[in-house]
């Protein structure tokens, strides 16, 4: 009920069961109320914190509701495609997502989302799977572009003021249950205590009210107030404070400088000293000869030397200390999969991402506000930047109205 309630929005359910309604869907046909739909299927909570996406290239269309990184699951559960309408399970569908979204979720989480690919039917193989459960695309590769890349647009704009989507609530456990947490971590007592002296009191230090321009709109992230533990920037917003974790906010900001600096220039390849000869299956070696150019368009050079053997001559520069023949078995096994593979530049990232990690402020580092205000407005214009490179959240807002209810304001 709830795949069909979902690919078909427009049409009202009602389910009863022993004569009593167990589920009443209005029909839906504006985004507000494909959206409550969403909600009532899929929980508040996935429609508080997720974003329509619509877009048609190449033939294809892709439309639905993807989470945002902070919404995530422990397994993938929550995930619903339909293809022209019908539900479906794919595998290329499925990588193709969790591409779009690998280096903004934390290690083992998985996304969420609803998506209903239209395409021409001729380009699809219903009958793969006896109970229709399960498509054969004729050009997965096509396919397998047009959806990563439209999810991973959308997810582009997970930064500060990027989405206007409701705070994570925060319960009272969560600000004084300190069992997990050193109470200590980073300078001692003294250290903060000297900090604050040089910063002055806090009542002195700039805020968005004590801008030159008070009706100039405050910046979503604000203005920095001071420093908490040499680890996390306290700024003032329109809304209330504004808490940053500034190590992983800025191992993001580099990270993502270093992938556009490797983006915009030529993938450089690297000759081997001496080429490597690994053993294949004669399909494997067949497919390395027929499929030879889209190897090379990886930074790979790859010969067939034998009836079941590879010889691998030249490799990614960035990638010249890998293990070349498991990167190569790696790329095998996704090109004779989905036709294509990804995965050069997962690994590519994955090298970038610990350069950023080891180039990034670290912990303990004493800034000055204007250095702390710099490093907000460099998040709000970075993209992703609501997570680090392994998915962790880099910023959290406590509102006004929070704080209230903390101290029993109002009461």
């Amino acid at each position: 009920m709830r795949r069909l309630a979902l690919s078909r929005p427009e049409i009202a359910f009602t389910m009863t069961h022993n004569r009593r309604t167990v589920l009443s869907l209005a029909a839906a046909s504006d985004e507000e109320s494909r959206r409550q739909r969403v909600a009532n299927v899929c929980g508040d909570a996935f429609a508080d914190q997720c974003v329509y996406v619509e877009r048609e290239t190449d033939g294809i269309a892709l439309a639905g509701w993807i989470g945002l990184p902070t919404f995530n699951r422990s397994q993938p559960d929550m995930q619903y495609w339909f293809v022209n309408g019908r539900s479906i399970s794919d595998k290329t569908l499925s990588h193709a997502a969790r591409h779009a979204y690998r280096d903004v979720l934390f290690h083992g989480r998985y996304p969420a989302y609803i998506l209903n690919l239209t395409m021409d039917p001729a380009g699809v193989d219903a009958n793969a799977h006896p109970a229709k459960h399960e498509v054969r695309f004729r050009d997965g590769r096509r396919v397998h572009g047009v959806v990563s890349q439209t999810v991973e647009l959308a997810l582009k704009d997970t930064r500060p003021g990027g989405y206007n989507v409701a705070p994570i609530p925060m319960t009272r456990d969560s600000v004084f249950d300190q069992g997990s947490m050193p109470l200590h971590r980073g300078p001692s007592t003294a250290t903060v205590r000297e900090t604050l002296a040089a910063y002055g009191s806090l009542a002195t230090a700039p805020s968005f009210a004590e801008t030159p321009d008070p009706s100039a709109e405050v910046p979503p992230l604000g203005f920095a107030v001071a420093q908490l533990a040499g680890v996390y920037i306290l700024a003032e917003n329109s809304e209330g404070l504004v808490v940053v974790d500034m190590h992983a906010a800025h191992e993001r900001i580099v990270y993502e400088k270093l992938k556009r600096g490797y983006d915009d220039r030529d993938l450089v390849r690297q000759p081997l000293l001496v080429p490597e000869t690994i053993s294949v299956s004669e399909s494997e070696a067949d497919l390395v000869e027929q499929s030879g150019h889209m190897f090379e368009k990886l930074g790979l050079v790859v010969d067939r030397s034998g009836p079941t053997s590879l010889t691998i001559r030249e490799v990614p520069a960035l990638l010249r200390n890998a293990d070349t023949e498991s990167l190569l078995r790696d790329v095998l096994s996704d090109v004779s999969e989905s036709g294509s593979s990804n995965r050069i530049d997962d690994v590519s990232d994955d090298y970038l991402a610990t350069m950023a990690c080891h180039h990034s402020v670290r912990a303990n580092r004493l800034l000055t506000l204007a250095e702390m205000d710099a490093l907000l407005r460099e998040m709000e214009s970075t993209e992703r930047a609501d997570q680090c490179n392994h998915g962790r959240p880099t910023w959290t807002t406590i509102t006004l109205p929070e704080l209230d209810r903390l101290f029993l304001r109002g009461r």
